[in-house]
């Protein structure tokens, strides 16, 4: 009877981390890192669980890190753009591997699309300075959301031959 309790128990248990974890998904889509990562904190003692409950989480293909991957990029891409460097290690720290970043990068990111993007936003909040100071606060800018130089130059060649 004892035995059967703990069973009980267990399995109890399991099915709150479980939920937990279920919740945790369905505000967005997470890395496998980030799940770990939110069970050790809720859970700290059950690893064997925290694992079993990843796993489960896998098995029903409710966590996929190829498809966060791809989510991430689309978000970025609309919300708030940033250049490959920045991507990169938003997605390190998701705990993607490196392989998977650089072959969704290369096949899905247009970088001076997405520096185009967040250039002309910018542009609004600038409309009062000078010209100097336009592309000096614009050059930060896109420094800061991780574009390369060679891609900078060319959105400034483009924004103030227009202007």
């Amino acid at each position: 009877m004892e035995e059967n309790q703990k069973g009980i128990k267990i399995i109890q248990n399991f099915a709150k981390l479980l939920q937990r974890a279920l919740k945790f998904i369905a505000i967005r889509p997470r890395s496998q890192k980030e799940i770990l990562f939110y069970l050790q904190k809720k859970s700290p003692k059950n690893q064997e669980k925290q694992k079993l409950v990843l796993d489960e989480l896998l098995n029903l293909g409710l966590v996929d890190d190829e498809a966060f991957v791809d989510w991430w990029l689309e978000q970025r891409a609309t919300f708030r753009p940033k250049g490959k460097r920045a991507l990169m290690m938003e997605l390190r720290l998701k705990g993607i591997g490196r392989d998977l970043i650089e072959d969704f990068l290369s096949k899905k990111v247009d970088e001076e699309s997405l520096a185009q993007k967040a250039a002309s936003k910018k542009m609004f909040s600038l409309k009062g300075l000078s010209s100097e100071a336009q592309k000096e606060k614009l050059i930060g800018f896109l420094s800061r959301r991780g574009f390369n130089w060679a891609v900078i130059r060319k959105i400034l060649d483009e924004i103030f031959q227009k202007g």
